[in-house]
């Protein structure tokens, strides 16, 4: 016998070699003994030993030199032997071009056969979906665009995965996988996506994401998408998307829309797109079907009795009467007429059920508002708790996911199922991400909407996709926090530090290296023997990464550099200017209170940067190139408690001052980036353009701060000392102001040493600098456009977001 070895961790996973050997065992069942091992722990060090095999007392290493020594054991078939081949060389290649090449033959082979080599299973099909498993970009196709791979492949994939040897390999491996889990502790603020489902058949499990069109979705809504999303794609299954609109009230077009363009910007596509509202002739059937059956009664009782009732376990007085009359006072709530306008229908489950959702729950109630979709037709309007399970029910959902705030409920909706003879769902729940300082309630984050605390939904301070989109998050970070933090039952309160240091990660090999200095604490700097005429150089945008291309950096013997970098300036020290090299510096001129006023230096570009200690970002003066004026914004956390309670009043945990603001000077690159470009202002941090200088009513280039994760820049600026000052204060209409000048075209620096711009009440802006923010600007549809990602296909007349000006 042979011994197989298979690193767990390999790279690739030797997933070919592994089912080939255990085909072989299917017709000579002990040839290979196949185990895996943990992690990464086989004989040498580099990839290639992925496997190692054992036999007669001969070790080979590396999964290729195996196949090769073993393919004539294993098989004998010049067929099979080519395929197997194939595998090797056309399915294990990192280009996607070449494996999409390799992979529309395979599909094209696979049109009228079941089998790659024959009419059952052979060595080559076992070769062929290793080659496949171990496949990252084939494996994220199949979850997330099956469509692609070809209708043959998929099937012959599936097909393949159910045979018996094949999932003894897969099964093994799972086990090493769950046993190295089991034994190294995991992060507090991780899970896995085990929810102990039942019933999973692949190919079959359909899920669906119900948000209601009342707002704009946060960063609670995105982890039920995204989890949503995986369990139906990892299991070759439809996601639904439908939006849950029985409360006319609340509901707009504009939310409907805009949650539509942000699960596009989240890359989440539904099978299908509902409504609730598609169904309300069915609910009210479904309705009617309740009362007949005497598990529904149409009860006048006001609201005060009816909670009171309700929270003692009394039985309601409507509760035993005749079908007639629940009929009847059914067809006057539907009517609208005055006495049915005082009705809601109840189901009649308990009075005094221990489980307070059981307590006769209503299901209808009037609700005279035109719906956005369906106008006028309907005066009564189902519960979510009623329609939610009928629905999920005819549109064919197996799993049902929600977060626990729901749990006490799922008793009342699996009882609907029996009570109207529909199919059963299986429904599982969740943990809500709850982070620090954070609301994530939608009628918490309307009022700060209302009371003008925010510009909008797509305020950078708020929760929201497009929120924390504003505020420089990339959709690939919010992407990969939610999946790391898995389903996990367990709620926590987590920090924000996470899943701001992921994006830092995430962006710093891409975002371009700019310059930007404090307007207010701009220090001139002249060199003595610098270049007689001011010339300008390309430079790589970004050292570690060229492909992004150059700046245009100004070279002159006039130079501005911070005051917070001039106030340490020591006379005869060798400093280095970052991007040119190292100066001397040669005088120092201060005020009386040490502000530094004029510096002069000289090049000293033989110097070896490596020895000094300070590295000074500069810009150079031209009569020809100017900086930019630019705007850096930063903000804080709009309350000031960690974790809100439900007895607290928002007037009350109100952070006093929410945004700080900072006029500077960057390079002139900066100047014609587009809207939603994040850089890196060097030695300052990671900033993103939420204004270019056309959209700004002075002219002004904004940039956002990006935080960065490490936990003294993610704490709460503000300090509450217990005195009037740090409470917060009614809030004032801001007051609008010029633009200053810029030092360019005054010819001198600017004075000053404040780099906060401190406010002391919640506003919008900074009135000294003149940012008005109208009240009719609060609406979502009179921001700009979300930034970030272009090429959204979608036609100017599917959606009124097109018709206005958009978030980024």
């Amino acid at each position: 016998m042979a011994t197989l070895q298979l690193a767990q961790k390999g790279t690739p996973l030797p997933y070919t070699i592994g089912a080939l050997a255990e085909y072989a065992n299917e017709a000579a069942p002990g040839s290979y003994a196949v185990s895996w091992a943990e992690g990464n722990s086989l004989k040498g060090k580099d990839k290639a030993a992925n496997a190692v095999l054992t036999k007669s007392g001969q070790e080979t290493v590396g999964e290729a030199a195996i196949i090769d020594q073993e393919l004539s054991s294993i098989t004998s078939s010049a067929d099979e032997q080519k395929w197997i081949q194939f595998a090797q060389a056309k399915l294990s290649v990192t280009n996607f071009k070449e494996l999409e090449e390799a992979l529309a033959q395979l599909d094209h082979h696979l049109v009228m056969r079941s089998y790659a080599a024959g009419y059952t299973a052979t060595a080559a099909d076992a070769a062929l979906w290793g080659a496949l498993r171990a496949s990252a970009m084939f494996q994220r196709n199949l979850k997330t665009k099956p469509e692609i791979l070809g209708d043959n492949l998929v099937r012959w994939y599936a097909q393949v995965s159910s045979l018996e040897f094949v999932q003894r390999l897969v099964e093994a491996q799972q086990a090493a996988v769950k046993q190295q889990q089991s034994s190294t502790p995991k992060a507090a603020d991780q899970g896995s996506f085990d929810l102990g489902l039942t019933g999973i058949e692949y190919g079959k499990v359909v899920t669906r994401f119900p948000p209601e069109p009342s707002g704009y979705l946060h960063i609670g809504h995105a982890k039920a998408a995204l989890l949503n999303e995986h369990i139906a794609r990892s299991n070759g299954g439809k996601l639904i998307i439908r939006f849950d609109d029985t409360n006319p009230t609340k509901e707009k077009v504009e939310f409907e829309d805009a949650i539509v363009e942000d699960l596009r910007l989240l890359g989440i596509k539904g099978d299908l797109i509902s409504h609730t509202s598609d169904h309300f002739q069915t609910i009210y059937e479904y309705a009617v079907k309740l009362i007949k059956k005497g598990l529904a009664y149409v009860d006048d009782t006001d609201q005060l009795t009816m909670r009171e009732e309700r929270t003692n376990g009394i039985p309601s007085r409507c509760r035993d009467q005749s079908l007639d009359t629940n009929l009847e006072r059914f067809q006057e709530m539907k009517d609208a007429t005055e006495f049915g306008q005082k009705c809601c229908l109840r189901a009649k489950i308990s009075y005094d059920n221990p489980n307070g959702t059981m307590r006769d729950p209503v299901i209808f109630r009037c609700n005279l508002t035109p719906h956005h979709r369906t106008g006028t037709q309907w005066k009564i309007y189902p519960t979510y708790d009623f329609c939610c399970p009928i629905v999920d029910s005819i549109e064919g959902v197996t799993h049902a996911l929600r977060s626990m705030e729901y749990r006490d409920r799922n008793v009342q909706y699996e009882w609907f199922f029996p009570a109207l003879d529909l199919r059963q769902v299986q429904i599982m729940d969740f943990s809500r991400m709850n982070f620090v300082y954070t609301l994530l309630s939608k009628r918490k984050l309307q009022w700060f909407v209302d009371n003008g605390y925010v510009s909008g939904w797509d305020d950078a301070r708020f929760p929201t996709v497009r929120g924390i989109r504003r505020r420089g998050m990339t959709i690939e970070a919010l992407r990969q926090y939610v999946l790391m933090q898995g389903a996990s039952q367990k709620n926590m309160l987590l920090e924000w530090d996470k899943i701001w240091s992921l994006n830092k990660r995430i962006i710093d090999p891409v975002a371009p290296r700019h310059t930007g200095l404090l307007k207010k604490e701009l220090v001139p700097v002249t060199l003595v023997d610098g270049p007689e005429a001011p010339y300008v150089k390309e430079m790589l945008k970004h050292k570690k990464n060229a492909e992004l291309g150059t700046k245009h950096t100004v070279f002159s013997s006039q130079l501005f550099v911070d005051q917070a970098d001039a106030a340490d300036f020591v006379v005869g020290e060798e400093l280095t200017l970052m991007d040119w090299g190292n100066a001397i510096v040669k005088a120092v001129q201060r005020t009386d209170e040490g502000v530094v006023t004029d510096v002069q230096m000289s090049l000293h570009l033989e110097g070896d940067v490596k020895s000094t200690q300070k590295k000074i970002t500069w810009l150079g003066q031209s009569p020809d190139v100017h900086p930019v004026e630019a705007l850096l914004v930063d903000y804080d956390y709009l309350i000031t408690k960690k974790k809100i309670e439900e007895n607290d009043e928002l007037d009350d945990i109100l952070t006093p001052t929410t945004e700080y603001t900072d006029p500077a000077m960057v390079d002139a690159n900066v100047g014609r980036l587009p809207q939603g470009s994040i850089i890196q202002l060097e030695r300052r941090g990671y900033y993103i353009i939420d204004k270019v200088a056309s959209q700004s009513e002075l002219g002004l280039v904004t940039l956002v701060l990006i935080p960065d994760g490490k936990a003294t820049n993610m704490a709460s600026k503000h300090k509450d000392d217990g005195s009037a000052e740090s409470k917060p204060k009614p809030k004032k209409a801001p007051a609008a102001a010029g633009a200053k000048g810029s030092p360019w075209d005054k010819g001198n620096a600017s004075k000053g040493s404040s780099s906060k711009q401190q406010q002391q009440q919640p506003k919008l802006a900074d009135e000294s600098l003149g940012l008005p923010h109208p009240k009719e600007v609060v609406d979502m549809y009179e921001t700009g456009r979300v930034y970030g990602d272009v090429g959204l296909d979608q036609p100017k007349d599917v959606t009124s977001m097109y018709t206005t000006k958009n978030i980024y």
